[in-house]
């Protein structure tokens, strides 16, 4: 079975990574790449894009995101982890400029989701902006989607707490709002968390086979892993790269890959807590609160870590 999806994103090098793993798989069809700010400004993140498709050959539309989140100011880009050109620095070889498509990104997501209604699963691995404003301008959206997969949140599931708070994971933290809005729309939600993104690893050895087997997209993929590796490794002694958005599409191609709990969501959008994410699973009783009466979201709990590298690879080379 093939799934149709739109891939919203901030490229960033696992971003890339997770872009041309999804080129690669026989199981997913493109229909579009939406970006949005986050791992670099929106007009470099964009760039990326358009660069990808043109040095990969990548046939998917591209359609440029917001610049910002719902209400609040823009975080600065993590030049220190993504690089000034958001991959890692390496020089884009072959660079010719491009635009995206005129239509903006979410507009183009509920356009699609018409177009091929029940069929579309929309992988979002930024900020989740583009989501909330699909949603604010069709709220229909949600019935006309097939699912949400996210790469986003840190629920302290498996002993893993934030990457920019201790309790909040970026994507998330970049719009909270815009967070909680997706988290609480009545679609189907899959979560694919920091819980699970840190547990799996692209060793150093792992990345150099890459090179060998999967050509020129694995010979770029090893050269902006570099310097995103040896971030981690600094800062949490991690021994190669964390997959982080590939997952999320991994989780679509093979769901069986990962345990979730299910349960209603909410985001923090103030205080020290901003940006945490918060499941109530389902089942638990309390007394009246913000989680009642809401959507039953998936959130992940754990990963086979082995199988998804196993199939990155296999995707990747053939």
């Amino acid at each position: 079975m093939t799934h149709k999806i739109i891939f919203d994103t901030d490229p960033g090098i696992d971003d890339a990574m997770a872009l041309l793993f999804i080129e690669a798989s026989p199981d997913l069809d493109l229909l579009a790449i939406t970006t949005i700010y986050g791992n670099a400004d929106i007009e470099t993140t964009t760039r990326n894009a358009l660069y990808l498709k043109q040095r990969f050959g990548l046939t998917a539309p591209i359609y440029k995101g917001t610049e910002k989140p719902l209400t609040r100011p823009r975080n600065p880009s993590p030049t220190f982890v993504h690089g000034e050109n958001g991959l890692g620095d390496v020089e884009l070889t072959g660079l010719v400029p491009a635009q995206p498509e005129a239509k903006p990104a979410h507009q183009a997501i509920i356009d699609i989701a018409r177009q091929y209604p029940g069929e579309v699963t929309l992988v979002a691995v930024g900020p989740l902006t583009n989501l909330a404003l699909a949603l604010q301008a069709d709220p229909e959206v949600t019935r006309l989607l097939k699912a949400v997969v996210i790469m986003g949140g840190a629920f302290g599931l498996a002993g893993k707490p934030g990457n920019v708070t201790p309790v909040a994971e970026a994507n998330i933290w970049n719009d909270p709002e815009a967070a909680d809005q997706v988290f609480t729309a009545p679609w189907p939600l899959t979560a694919v968390s920091l819980d699970v993104t840190t547990q799996v690893v692209m060793s150093p050895t792992y990345m150099d086979a890459l090179e060998a087997s999967a050509g020129p997209a694995g010979q770029f993929l090893n050269a902006i892993s570099k310097p995103y590796a040896a971030f981690y490794g600094e800062r949490d002694g991690v021994v190669g790269c964390c997959v982080h958005d590939a997952a999320a599409a991994a989780y679509v191609i093979d769901p069986s890959l990962f345990s979730v709990r299910r349960g209603s969501v909410r985001v923090v959008t103030e205080g020290i807590a901003l940006g945490q994410t918060c499941q109530k699973a389902e089942g638990e009783l309390f007394g009246p609160s913000a989680w009642d009466d809401l959507p039953i979201q998936a959130v992940t709990v754990a990963v086979d870590e082995a199988g998804l590298l196993k199939l990155y690879a296999e995707t990747m080379r053939a």
